[in-house]
């Protein structure tokens, strides 16, 4: 499946502020399913950019402006060509879980085995575990358990955007029964790891088809999981939408928890507030792309009055994800 990407995101300031230098994680993986056809940056104001490979392999871009502006705009346009997984089996024997143990695997996924950041466990995931039986799966071999526990999270909450925040514990979502992809993958993460079964955060793209029953915003990034199977090695899980990940999921980057793979994130300089706006789009190869409806809105108008005490502010920019439509004020 050939598709086109186009990521947007504005940064608004109240006023000029100096300088903004920011970090980006939007160029989809190149692996042995996913071609990376191309990748292209947009600045405006322009900017240098410059990229290296995190600790984890994935590819960030990162750039400065010195100068006063009121608007930071950045588009990211991807061309990836996907192909299908391949044909899983239905089950693993009991035997993986030993498999999982070795001191291989647990050299290997270390980072993907402990509690970090968004991902821990807490007496609210564990009364979610209790009352949905879900530490009985353990009887079962690893690929069906993990399949049962994706199932399980599709059906135990509702997908509802603006529940939770980009930086809200897994407890937020837990306690009211709703949430986005990203609280989604980290409640499975935390699960997952309290198994003993590697899994990381993966952020990305999903070309949507409500045909299908996918329930994911079309508009915004995506999140799922991938565990690591020494039989199959890694292996993706979308709980969002109660499916494996296959050719209409586009990898960006991996990491422990949403924290590692921020789409944008970044610092200005500046006594300003700034408010953020977002669009995603992805396509099918040729097909026509709307302009992000953020993009024909008026300026946003920011509240008077408030202000901080020092002349010079260093905030932090972090996009949400699923909530990406919402504008966020800092």
């Amino acid at each position: 499946m050939l598709l086109e990407i186009r990521h947007v995101t504005q940064y608004h300031y109240e006023r000029p502020v100096r300088e903004s230098l920011m970090e980006l994680w939007m160029q989809p993986q190149k692996t042995a399913r996913q071609r990376l056809v191309s990748f292209e940056l947009d600045l405006e104001p322009a900017a240098q950019v410059f990229s290296y490979a995190d600790s984890f392999g994935n590819a960030v871009y990162h750039f400065d402006v010195p100068q006063p502006h009121d608007k930071l705009t950045i588009v990211a346009r991807s061309a990836v060509e996907t192909e299908p997984p391949p044909e899983r089996p239905d089950h693993l024997d009991m035997g993986e879980w030993d498999r999982m143990r070795s001191e291989f695997v647990r050299g290997e996924c270390f980072d993907f085995l402990r509690p970090h950041g968004f991902v821990r466990t807490t007496e609210a995931l564990q009364t979610f575990v209790d009352e949905h039986d879900i530490d009985a799966l353990k009887r079962k071999d690893p690929l069906t358990a993990v399949r049962t526990l994706s199932e399980t999270i599709y059906g135990a909450f509702e997908y509802q955007p603006g529940v939770t925040d980009a930086d809200s514990p897994i407890d937020l979502a837990l306690s009211a029964g709703r949430g986005v992809c990203q609280d989604f993958a980290h409640i499975m993460l935390a699960v997952c790891r309290g198994w003993g079964v590697p899994a990381r955060y993966v952020s990305g793209y999903l070309f949507t088809d409500r045909e299908a029953g996918d329930r994911s915003d079309p508009d915004a990034t995506h999140a799922w999981v991938e565990v690591f199977l020494p039989s199959l090695r890694w292996v993706g899980f979308d709980p969002t939408n109660n499916m494996m990940a296959g050719e209409r999921h586009v990898a960006v980057a991996v990491g422990r928890d949403y924290g590692d793979v921020t789409p944008s994130r970044g610092v200005y300089k500046g006594d300003a507030e700034s408010q953020l706006a977002v669009g995603v789009s992805v396509r099918r190869a040729r097909a026509a792309m709307a302009e992000p409806e953020f993009l024909r809105m008026a300026r946003p108008n920011f509240a008077g009055g408030r202000r901080r005490p020092t002349a010079v502010r260093e905030d932090v920019h972090q996009q949400q994800q699923q909530q990406q439509q919402q504008q966020q004020q800092r």
